[in-house]
């Protein structure tokens, strides 16, 4: 059984890479939505499903969607799947793997003849690169595709409805592309994008939920003068006031937590090496997985800016974005899966996703877990983006004993 996992590792890295040879750029991954090479991929991934004998159709916002219903199952579906869309110069694994480890798993549940429908999809879009709005493919099959999206036009003037079209798709049926009311709940296998595993030298593990998140700018004012002839006692200096805040970002951040505090992108004015800087502007990006912790920590870093403000004669405004809350994963399908790392030998670990996930859409609409796999050096987004084949080989076995799980029968999912 080992041996043959491993092979099924090694086969859907190897997909992954082929995947990854279908790209708007010679020599660089780089795949928006619904830009030709999808279409190679659609080709390709297609052919996959229908050699496992899975019915196969594209939905109206362009996911690419394969079931598998086993003779004499009921009508309840597992849903697996992730996004094959990339980033700009990406790595080949981000995404794409969740799709590739939804393959390998209908077979392993054939060869099991485990009686379970199984549903795959390649969701057309998750990043937000071509449009400015990320997750189109999860929002439609959540139901909640916003349908005036579809006058956004891209960089190069071409609307997102032409964009559907093309593929020979209807927008008017959006709406179709909704999960089946059957759907028992979605798994979404995917690369931690992060260090944490590799430091802590764990291959796999549970997400509990996926961070709750705010942005947002502070505007320190003081007053721009010579820098030469103003005395430090009579200065007003703005850039001086946001590094001292800068620190307190960080300082909370180390001494809370689960808190991230980033402070990512700063300008002044006027930006000459000998004047005061008389107005400093700073970005604010803050996450975590609890709502209370993020909001409390904004109130006190705010709180400090203004105290900061007040020592330095300055003055402070703050503007915030974005707030988006936290989104858990469902407590049972959660509970399961750590269950199923457990059962395959597997440390228990249980962390929170700083980053966005399709997952985190479907999280409103049906119950919904994640799994990370380890991202070696923690890099992503990035050409460099790698797997361990030992690695995917741990995801597969997991996620088949969590397959098992639910074939065996889940009464709480099944009400």
């Amino acid at each position: 059984m080992n041996k043959t996992m491993r092979d099924r590792a090694a086969r859907a890295i190897a997909e992954c890479r082929l995947i990854a040879t279908m790209s708007e750029e010679p020599g660089h991954i780089t795949r928006r939505f619904l830009t030709p090479p999808v279409h190679a991929v659609h080709a390709h991934l297609r052919a996959r499903m229908e050699a496992l004998c899975m019915t196969v159709h594209t939905d109206a916002v362009g996911n690419l969607r394969g079931l598998w219903q086993p003779e004499g199952a009921g009508p309840k579906r597992l849903v697996l799947g992730s996004h094959i869309d990339t980033v700009p110069d990406a790595g080949a694994f981000d995404g794409v793997l969740g799709v590739t480890l939804a393959l390998e798993l209908v077979e392993i549940a054939q060869q099991q003849q485990l009686a379970l429908p199984i549903e795959i999809i390649a969701f057309s879009e998750e990043e937000g690169v071509r449009y400015g709005v990320p997750f189109l493919g999860s929002r439609a099959v959540a139901g909640i595709f916003d349908e005036t999206m579809l006058a956004y036009e891209d960089a190069d003037g071409v609307r997102m409805e032409d964009t559907i079209r093309a593929l020979g798709l209807n927008p008017a049926k959006l709406a179709e592309a909704a999960l089946d009311a059957n759907t028992l709940g979605f798994l979404e296998i995917h690369i931690e994008q992060g260090p944490v595993l590799e430091a802590e030298n764990l291959q796999v593990a549970v997400v509990s939920a996926i961070v709750g998140q705010t942005r947002g700018a502070l505007v320190f004012t003081g007053h721009a003068n010579h820098a030469g002839t103003t005395p430090f006692a009579l200065r007003r200096d703005a850039l001086a006031g946001a590094a001292e805040w800068i620190v307190a970002v960080e300082s909370l951040a180390q001494k809370t937590d689960g808190l991230v505090a980033t402070v990512g992108k700063i300008t002044i004015e006027p930006n000459a090496a000998n004047v005061v800087p008389g107005a400093a502007h700073a970005s604010l990006d803050l996450r975590h997985e609890n709502d209370g912790i993020r909001a409390t920590a904004l109130k006190e870093l705010l709180a400090e800016a203004q105290a900061i403000a007040a020592r330095r004669s300055l003055t402070v405004e703050w503007a915030e974005q974005m707030s988006e809350p936290a989104v858990p994963m469902d407590p049972h399908l959660t509970h399961l899966l750590a269950e199923a790392l457990e059962a395959t030998g597997f440390p228990t670990k249980t962390m929170p996703s700083g980053a966005g996930h399709d997952a985190m859409v479907l999280a409103a609409r049906v119950p919904t877990a994640m799994l990370f796999l380890r991202s070696p050096g923690g890099v992503s987004h990035h050409p460099d983006e790698a797997v361990r084949e030992e690695d995917v080989e741990a995801a597969l076995q997991v996620s088949a004993k969590f397959l098992e799980q639910i074939a065996a029968g889940c009464p709480t999912l099944a009400t």
